[in-house]
């Protein structure tokens, strides 16, 4: 069975391309076949008149992807240390290209984040033009717990946050629901996920034009009474409430304030408490890190953001820190990361700054266009 299967589905007129990630044991978590499936066939549909719209989903009821496969990313940075990891490097530039096109798609894609979304999950989601949440959709980009930083696009769809929402999510882990994902932008539309069925026969019961903007707007006729039906079920929010709390806890000085800020704040609150804490035991260099990656980024380009994206990925799993966040917590299980650093005062500038150095003397995503 194919990791990705992909579908074309008759409509009244026209076709719906239909891609499912197929990988349910491991919550389709994205491996670097799966990442080179769902381009080959983007790339297919992009030139194809008969392919109107793309529908992405995820197999099963729990994830619609629940991130990248971090072990093996771990086994290419352990099997190298300190040198080139060549699948991990390599998974990283196909998957940012992979990511960049879904931005780029002149086409409609309705992407079903049902479930768990995380990190490479919500890379997809972020991309696509039509994102759907569910009263099961639960995203975080939690990389702070094994020293990554929010990457697949993460540096763009953060900083367009409002406030500080993008920089706490990003330095806590914080998780956060389908009312969130509305607030913050990355989703478009609640719809519960019981209609699924009937918006995909609304959406083959359209005469599609192959115009990208009468399409566009197609989606959005099929899709707006669904969600006008479904707003009873929408899930309270976290981050809206939380946002004064949220934006004077990232009123710091420097980095160091900041996390001071997040780590030493004492509240009952259990949505709060459980982002203090995602913090507090995560690494303080990566913690300075996507600091560093969030402010230098503020103003990019959606590809001034996937090359330095690249940069800083390549440089993280060249790094001990890395292989030691995923093997506490995803090989031995043991949760006691052993990380370099205590506190974030204590993060050396010039080896902060090397993270931030190219590896290369031409980035290889310099040919985004």
């Amino acid at each position: 069975m194919s990791a990705v299967i992909a579908q074309e589905l008759d409509a009244v007129q026209g076709r719906i391309g239909k891609l499912t990630l197929n990988a349910e044991s491991t919550l389709n978590s994205l491996t670097l076949e799966m990442v080179d499936l769902l381009q080959a066939q983007l790339d297919t549909w992009a030139d194809d008149d008969n392919i109107a719209a793309v529908f992405i989903d995820g197999a099963g009821e729990k994830a619609f992807c629940a991130g990248g496969d971090v072990q093996a990313l771990h086994a290419s940075a352990v099997g190298t240390p300190g040198g080139p990891c060549e699948y991990a490097e390599s998974f990283f530039e196909r998957e940012y290209r992979m990511n960049y096109t879904l931005h780029r798609y002149s086409k409609p894609i309705i992407c079903w984040g049902h479930g768990i979304v995380m990190g490479g999950g919500l890379g997809v989601m972020a991309g696509c033009s039509h994102r759907i949440v569910t009263e099961r959709t639960r995203i975080a980009m939690p990389e702070i717990t094994i020293a990554l930083f929010p990457d697949v696009g993460g540096s763009w769809f953060l900083n367009h946050m409002p406030g500080s929402a993008g920089e706490f999510l990003a330095l806590t882990g914080a998780s956060i629901n389908a009312a969130d994902a509305l607030y913050t932008g990355l989703a478009d539309r609640f719809i519960g996920s019981e209609h699924k069925e009937a918006v995909l026969n609304q959406l083959l019961a359209q005469q599609w034009s192959g115009q990208a903007d009468s399409d566009h707007a197609q989606v959005r006729h099929v899709l707006r009474p669904f969600s006008e039906k479904s707003l009873s079920a929408c899930p309270a929010g976290q981050v809206e409430p939380h946002m004064a709390t949220i934006n004077a806890l990232c009123d710091g000085d420097d980095v160091h304030e900041i996390i001071d800020n997040i780590t030493g704040q004492q509240t009952n609150d259990p949505w709060l408490a459980k982002a203090r804490d995602g913090l507090a035991h995560g690494s303080k260099l990566a913690a300075c890190w996507i600091h560093r990656q969030l402010w230098e980024t503020r103003h990019a380009s959606l590809r001034e953001v996937f090359q330095s994206e690249l940069q800083l990925g390549t440089n993280v799993v060249r790094h001990p820190e890395f292989a030691e966040g995923v093997r506490a917590l995803l090989i031995d299980k043991d949760r006691k990361p052993q990380w370099h650093f205590a506190g974030s005062h204590e993060v050396p500038q010039d080896l902060l700054d090397s993270f931030f150095q190219s590896p290369w003397d031409v980035n290889p995503l310099s040919d985004l266009s």
